[in-house]
């Protein structure tokens, strides 16, 4: 299995690549990086969590930071962590959705979120070359214990909508937090609004009860759960919670692309502006602004840092990516669930129908993504072939490439988090989806 080490993070498997050392080392990378200043730490819910946080803890102390330890928190709420603490830094030890063997240490910023990709790949070169070194014994960190992250986040989260109007709906909801950091806060969020919770996985545990990333085919239990509960919505979170998946009261899958969408129909209504979404991510964002009117959507290459660069530039009102991500700066510049839900609940208070109602209004997209194996030496050659393949066509290799034709479009990327590559394709119809991968798996195979 191969380390991961990207702008991203870094991220491998315990007992082969994800070692005790390789974690000190990096709590040393990034105090070094703030100069002994105050860091944030946190982690999912992983059983081999304590393991990474023990090597990160050690680096840090050793580099004479005074560290804020959260314990068991959602990524979001870690970032919002450091704007509340005025931290120079943080981090988060997780792998999000990869499977429970893999544990990961993800940076964040001194302004609450990824580090931009310079400063990213400054932490990283620090990682990789060794340049750090412990303080004098009149200069070792100091650590002390935080327990009040879910509910300033939760505070945060209700300030952006309107809670009077949603407690008022007696929402029954089904929230699926797959045994992973977000299910405390998310069922804080969901209570102070007035729902009716049932609680599937709500243990910190990170033993995930099914894969844990939030797919159609994960989430089987979460589909038949809703209309057995009578509940209007279904929410999955996965175990950073940082992403969200819908399914609607008919217990129908409604997906990760889709919150974006019934966020930005819900946003543009209400805060008309720009937006930003990555290359990957549907054009049913780009449709919704054309028919609110007066609101931007600009496109940014894959990975959360670039998204909010972006928005940063542009003084956008929201963005996030099709993987479930939804961003309001007004909390925190990551991908937040809390918010997602928060939105979510909003809209329908605001609409009054059922969620698979609302849904079907959305512009009507099909969406194909697969994945598949490839180590991270060959990806500069499959999209290298690929370019050179459609040259013809309007190309854009920002991050990877995304090829454009007049019936819809492919963008092929290596991932930052897993030894893989993605295809991504969308078009007007199954059939048309599926005719695009297919003329580009033709020449990735032979790459």
């Amino acid at each position: 299995m191969s380390l991961m080490v990207s702008i991203s993070g870094i991220r491998g498997v315990i007992g082969q690549t994800m070692t005790p050392q390789l974690a000190a080392n990096a709590g040393s990378a990034l105090a070094a990086h703030v100069q002994g200043g105050r860091v944030v730490l946190a982690r999912d819910s992983r059983p081999t969590g304590p393991m990474v946080r023990a090597g990160v803890l050690s680096g840090l102390l050793a580099g004479g930071c005074e560290v804020i330890d959260l314990g068991i928190v959602s990524t979001p709420g870690a970032a919002m962590m450091v704007n509340e603490l005025q931290a120079a830094g943080g981090i988060i030890i997780t792998a999000s959705h990869n499977p429970v063997e893999w544990n990961g240490i993800k940076f964040i910023s001194a302004a609450g979120c990824a580090p931009a990709k310079s400063e990213a790949e400054q932490i990283i070169a620090r990682f990789q070359s060794g340049d750090f070194a412990p303080v004098g014994v009149d200069r070792i960190g100091t650590a002390t214990p935080d327990d009040s992250t879910h509910r300033r986040h939760v505070d945060k989260v209700l300030r952006t909508v309107d809670r009077e109007l949603i407690s008022k709906q007696g929402f029954r909801v089904v929230l699926d937090s797959v045994c992973g950091a977000g299910g405390p806060a998310g069922r804080m969020l969901l209570d102070a609004l007035g729902c009716e919770v049932h609680h599937l996985h709500a243990e910190t545990s990170g033993l995930f009860p099914h894969p844990p990333e939030p797919l159609a085919e994960n989430l089987t239990e979460l589909c038949q759960a809703v209309p057995r509960a009578g509940a209007c919505v279904g929410f999955a979170q996965d175990p950073d919670a940082d992403r969200l998946a819908i399914v609607d009261e008919t217990g129908a899958y409604i997906g990760e692309e889709r919150t974006l969408a019934l966020a930005a129909r819900q946003i543009f209504a209400h805060r008309p502006g720009g937006a930003v979404a990555n290359l990957s991510t549907s054009r049913m964002i780009d449709a919704l602004a054309e028919q609110a009117g007066g609101c931007t959507v600009h496109r940014s290459a894959v990975g959360e840092a670039n998204v909010v660069e972006l928005m940063k530039t542009h003084n956008c009102v929201f963005g996030g990516e099709g993987n479930g991500g939804v961003i309001d700066p007004r909390v925190v510049y990551v991908r937040d669930s809390l918010v997602a839900m928060a939105v979510v609940l909003q809209l329908l208070a605001e609409e009054k129908r059922p969620l698979a109602h609302v849904a079907a209004d959305l512009p009507r997209l099909h969406m194909l993504k697969q994945k598949f194996a490839c180590p991270p030496e060959r990806v500069t050659a499959v999209v290298g072939a690929l370019k050179q393949a459609f040259a013809a066509e309007r190309l854009d290799d920002a991050d990877g490439v995304r090829i454009d034709w007049a019936e819809g479009w492919v963008h092929v990327r290596g991932s930052n988090t897993e030894p893989i590559m993605r295809v991504i394709a969308e078009a007007d119809t199954p059939a048309a989806a599926d005719a695009l991968v297919a003329r580009v798996r033709e020449i990735v195979d032979r790459a």
